[in-house]
């Protein structure tokens, strides 16, 4: 397998320059979504080689809609700026730091989003608004954050009073829990079910009425994600504890139904871009996330949109830096990514040369690429010392993605702040 898959990323990679994404933009050609993903939260080379690959996307092929792993609230206040509906005087950093400030807060509120939403805010400037590129969090972890949005939104409009009461009444079911997500998650096993279902009612009563809603500054989108994001945030907390994958599957489910209502806003016709982790784009379906009865965002926009109109690129690192945590809610420093052994994807990757690269997966060569192989994945929370255990995902990548970018060694990405 060793032998065979280096010559393979030999021939048929090239390097990660001009020609290079000059050969990826050509392979993606008419796909209406684009998947990019990220081997961390905390790698600097992989938010700005997105971001140069979406610039290109937006400029070359027309992509409107920017959908990221991150919340709807905190997102839209991003978006607002790059549309320009915000008063002048804001600078991107200013609106990352306010907006982008729960944990873990290096993930967006970074120099390397910074930069990119800079660029937005002035490719926007003069577009008509059906031209201008957005940009959206279809994440489900602002439960509080998307309740006082909705209620907010209602009570300053008092021709919304109807809606107001119910929503008020749906989202009375969380008051008692301090505002904390774990608190309801503890309390669910005595949660009534007509606290379910009202906060489903308002979903589908925002939608029947949602002609009434004015479409300034996307406001009828804006009420209506935070009652989507309401409504899924409570089914996963209550699942948090119960049930990994079912959680999982609960948190993945959301994001589908996020890109799914954005393309349905802006139209059927809208292409996307869509920044996640890798093992949220990467088709779980080629990985051992199936055998765990975990689904994912690629598998699921592949088996609705169909692979002709999808596509999936990857990222992953030998060496370097990130920036992370020791555990959930710990400061994040820079900790080394140690170099991946040989029999991973990173470490054949590296074999077969160590310059950053590019791969293009086709229906000719994919089978050279399918062998079940390790996959790195760094998430929020790492320990280097621990990698080999956890930090690997058993991978047909050839199929798991439409194409790859290598990075030979990372460094991590450059927070605004560094948390206490």
């Amino acid at each position: 397998m060793t032998r065979k898959m280096i010559s393979a990323i030999k021939e048929y990679s090239f390097p990660l320059a001009d020609e290079g994404l000059d050969k990826l933009i050509e392979a993606i050609g008419d796909a209406q979504i684009v998947m990019i993903g990220e081997a961390s939260h905390g790698t600097s080379e992989f938010y700005s080689t997105r971001a140069e690959l979406s610039k290109r996307l937006i400029n070359e092929k027309g992509f409107t809609v920017i959908a990221v792993e991150g919340d709807w609230p905190s997102a839209q206040a991003a978006n607002r700026y790059v549309k320009g509906y915000e008063k002048e005087g804001v600078s991107a950093r200013e609106v990352l730091l306010q907006s982008f400030n729960r944990w873990p807060t290096w993930m967006w509120a970074n120099e390397e989003v910074e930069s990119f939403l800079e660029w937005l805010k002035h490719r926007n400037e003069g577009e008509p608004e059906e031209k201008m590129a957005g940009f959206y969090g279809i994440d489900l972890y602002s439960l509080y954050e998307s309740i006082d949005e909705v209620l907010n939104f209602l009570s300053e409009n008092s021709k919304y009073e109807v809606d107001l009461e119910l929503a008020r009444k749906a989202f009375s079911c969380f008051e008692p829990y301090n505002r904390m997500p774990e608190h309801y998650a503890l309390s669910t096993a005595h949660f009534t079910a007509e606290c379910i279902s009202e906060v489903s009612t308002l979903l589908t009563t925002l939608r029947s009425n949602e002609n009434r809603y004015s479409d300034k500054y996307e406001e009828d989108l804006n009420v209506f994600m935070n009652a989507l994001v309401a409504k899924n945030a409570e089914a996963y907390y209550r699942e948090m504890l119960q049930d990994d994958a079912v959680s999982w599957n609960t948190r993945d489910l959301h994001m589908v139904e996020a890109i799914n209502e954005l393309l349905r806003y802006h139209g059927t016709d809208a292409k996307i871009l869509i920044w996640e982790h890798n093992t949220h784009i990467g088709d779980a379906a080629e990985t051992s996330m199936k055998t765990e009865g975990m689904i994912n965002v690629g598998q699921l926009i592949r088996e609705q949109y169909g692979r002709d109109r999808t596509y999936a690129i990857g990222f992953g690192t030998y060496k370097g830096t990130v920036m992370a945590a020791n555990s959930w809610g710990d400061p994040a420093e820079i900790m080394e990514v140690p170099a991946s052994k040989i029999g991973t994807w990173e470490g054949q990757l590296h074999a077969a040369g160590e310059e950053d690269k590019i791969l293009v997966f086709t229906d000719d060569n994919r089978h050279l690429f399918n062998s079940t192989i390790g996959h790195r994945a760094i998430g929020v929370v790492y320990n280097p010392e621990f990698e080999a255990y956890g930090n690997y995902v058993q991978s047909q990548v050839g199929s798991r993605y439409d194409a790859f970018i290598y990075i030979e060694q990372s460094t991590a990405l450059h927070p605004l702040k560094v948390e206490a």
